[in-house]
């Protein structure tokens, strides 16, 4: 069974997640680019999610492009 939540934030971003036979599926919900990462654990989910989140903000900002923010 597929469960959604938002399971913690980082920068104002949420991170939504399934588990999905034992790996855990995440992405950053809210914003209309797909940004999506995974995880054995929730620790390395988490530390996938942070990292996901920085590295979004920096191709946005090398780029020149405004990131979306939850709910835009």
């Amino acid at each position: 069974m597929e469960t959604h939540a938002c399971y913690l934030t980082y920068k104002g971003y949420c991170l939504e997640c399934q588990d999905e036979g034992g790996l855990l599926h995440g992405r950053i919900a809210g914003i209309r680019d797909m940004v999506t990462f995974h995880g054995q654990t929730p620790p390395e989910l988490q530390r996938a999610f942070e990292e996901a989140v920085d590295d979004y903000l920096a191709v946005c900002g090398e780029a020149c492009l405004v990131p979306d923010t939850a709910g835009a």
